[in-house]
């Protein structure tokens, strides 16, 4: 057993041990690479060892740095899913790195004419796609991780390579990498912020998928996987040294701090359907790795073209060991799981929170004492699952943003917005989870920016070459009476204002709040609300110091402190109905007809030690406080930076007027 466990490539004193699964295969080499790119050398070994679908066999005198794939020999049988192909050098789905890219479409396709009826390509594809590499353990143990509470914590989702590729301090050769997400000037922002917690857009290996290699565009935010153990080379500033450099960046980011969760896709591949790229996993064992249908064709309920079987042991292995890795070898604190109903819809059949693969993650050892949030969601309307993962499971939490969304446009019920104000518990309640289970955001990497949301109310995708299709139509945006940019006051007055109340309902919200990474900068993409292929200025955060940038990034700031003392804001609890007064604008409680009030815009919100009053209404809007008191202002959010314009205590029962689409937070008491 211990000749087969781990997969992959181990080296040892004395050269490397390769295991690779592969249930359909006939035979299976080991190809060891070397010479510089258009002048390489291959060297075949066979694996003559078999056990539990496993080939493997050690190899002498070689060791970490070695670069290697295999071949697979075996059943072409598209009808039945099954397409070994030799000439396709494939990489290791354990590789710990990958070097090189896909730089011949036509090579990298294990198919010739059609992908079901053709034969299959004898183009051998070495030299034109990636190429696994050997490599040794890191020496020493990550450093210890923060271990933020989640009552406590506070994400940003960030974007390696975007969050740093125009920042003025960090060095040239270092922005748009690990270290660069390392450097003490972005660290230094990211603690003023309050950020307690980084999430990742993917860094596992990825390639770009062929419908847009085809196009001449890469894939930027990398949710195309092909090696869900290896760091993403791109990101490295010296080839080669992505996995100390990566490993470097989480030491770093914990010494500050800050955890470190990745977002992690194992719900598809980079090799697309039938008709895309044979790199690994459909040469090695198409019916063990993907969800196929009677006649052959992948299953699609992720929108890429296939779909990893969830139900599939060789699947549920690697999707555990690779998690695992990422804990045991950098220190990393969790994983939001992206379209994570996929891993509840074992060989795509209904959602099971209970199914094998999402019991597997949160019984492993590992796994389960570190942060998990599900995307709770696939493309299909099966998949919408948003409240119902198990215990374990923090989630996107898709209502809360289209609730805050309407609420500041004028739109939606007044009640979905209570609801989701005090931690949702109408949908984590009921199995017993705590209000951070509710991952609460107003905008993340897939959709408008803050910006774009209060500036466009279409979508404007046309430079991804989609012809506009692609990208959500619902965005619950508004402009303001004009698409796009302006060099009106009021205009964009408004739209700050606007931005900032809904900065302030998320950071006031119980549940645990998440921040787009560059919203704090006022970053605009043009009115793109799917950037995901375009790896340049419109995606990448501007540093440059405007006025509405520094002031935006103070805002942040402000509300991220006054969260850390609130105790009603990050409770381990939902409040009881007995610790919050819902209070009427009018000055009375709430009723049921108010509830229902299809036009009502004002809500007040009243905790033993709290007053937070939220007016949705484009007009400005009297209220009068509740009794008791004496209430001070803390936060107002129509100020610029969110100072109120007068800090005296008020009395209960007196009346304030509340600016439009605002925020006020009050303490109760001197």
């Amino acid at each position: 057993m211990v000749s087969i466990f781990p997969l992959g490539a181990h080296p040892d004193g004395d050269g490397v041990r390769f295991a690779v699964a592969s249930t359909s295969a006939e035979a299976v080499e080991v190809c060891l690479v070397d010479g510089p790119p258009g002048e390489l050398v291959e060297r075949r070994v066979e694996l003559t060892e078999q056990t539990f679908g496993i080939w493997h066999g050690h190899v002498a005198g070689i060791g970490p740095g070695q670069r290697y794939g295999f071949r697979v020999h075996g059943p072409y049988r598209p009808a039945e899913g099954l397409r070994a192909n030799p000439a396709k050098i494939l990489v290791d789905p354990y590789a710990r790195r990958i070097t090189g890219r896909v730089t011949d479409l036509a090579a990298a396709r294990g198919w010739v004419d059609d992908p079901m009826t053709g034969p299959p390509n004898p183009v051998d594809s070495l030299g034109h796609v990636p190429l696994s590499v050997v490599t040794a353990p890191l020496a020493s143990p990550p450093a210890p991780s923060p271990e933020v509470p989640w009552s406590e914590t506070v994400i940003a989702e960030v974007h390696v390579r975007g969050y740093t590729m125009r920042h003025p301090e960090v060095p040239p050769e270092l922005r748009g990498t690990y270290l660069g997400l390392a450097h003490p000037a972005v660290v230094a922002h990211l603690r003023r912020l309050g950020v307690t917690t980084v999430e990742l857009l993917p860094v596992a290996a990825s390639v770009t998928e062929p419908p847009l290699l085809a196009r001449g565009m890469s894939n930027y935010w990398g949710y195309s996987t092909l090696a869900f153990l290896a760091p993403h080379p791109g990101y490295a500033s010296v080839p080669g040294q992505e996995v100390v450099e990566f490993r470097t960046m989480v030491d770093t980011l914990h010494a500050a701090g800050i955890e470190v969760i990745l977002d992690v896709v194992p719900n598809h591949t980079a090799e697309g359907g039938v008709d895309g790229t044979t790199l690994s996993f459909r040469g090695l064992d198409a019916p063990a790795y993907y969800c196929l249908d009677g006649d052959g064709r992948d299953v699609d309920i992720t929108g890429t073209g296939n779909t990893l079987d969830s139900g599939s042991p060789t699947v549920v292995r690697l999707v555990c060991d690779a998690l695992r890795h990422w804990v045991t070898e950098y220190g990393v604190d969790g994983f939001r799981v992206d379209l994570a109903s996929v891993l509840g819809r074992p060989r795509s059949g209904p959602f099971d929170p209970h199914s094998v693969m999402l019991t597997a993650i949160t019984q492993d050892p590992v796994l389960s004492r570190v942060k998990l949030i599900a995307e709770p969601w696939d493309a299909t309307g099966e998949g919408y699952r948003v409240g119902g993962f198990g215990v374990m499971w923090s989630e996107w939490n898709g209502r809360y943003r289209d609730a805050v969304r309407d609420f500041f446009r004028g739109h939606g019920r007044i009640g979905e917005l209570a609801s989701r104000l005090t931690g949702s518990e109408d949908l984590y309640g009921p199995s017993r989870r705590r209000p951070w289970a509710s991952i609460n955001f107003v905008t993340a990497h897939d959709g408008f920016t803050l910006r774009d949301l209060v500036s466009y109310e279409r979508k404007h995708n046309e430079a991804n070459g989609e012809d506009n299709r692609d990208g959500s139509d619902d965005n619950r945006s508004q402009n303001f009476g004009v698409e796009g940019e302006t060099t009106s006051p009021v205009v964009r007055s408004h739209r700050r204002a606007t931005a900032r109340a809904m900065l302030a309902t998320l950071l006031l919200s119980l549940g645990t709040p998440m921040l787009l990474g560059g919203d704090e900068r006022w970053r605009t993409q043009r009115g793109n609300n799917n950037a995901y292929c375009q790896d340049n200025e419109v995606s990448w955060v501007d540093w440059a110091p405007t006025e509405d940038a520094e002031a935006m990034t103070a805002f942040v700031a402000r509300l991220t402190e006054i969260r850390r003392t609130v105790t009603d804001l990050h409770n381990d609890r939902f409040l009881t109905h007995d610790e919050v007064l819902w209070w009427h604008p009018e000055g009375r409680v709430m009723t049921q007809p108010d509830w229902d009030d299809p036009t009502a815009a004002t809500l007040g919100l009243a905790t033993a030690n709290w007053l937070l009053l939220l007016h949705g209404g484009a007009a400005a809007a009297a209220f009068v406080l509740p009794p008791g008191g004496p209430y001070l202002p803390v936060v107002d959010s129509s100020r610029e930076g969110g100072a109120p314009v007068h800090v005296r205590a008020l009395p209960g029962g007196c009346t304030v007027t509340l600016s439009p689409r605002s925020v006020l937070l009050a303490r109760v008491g001197s």
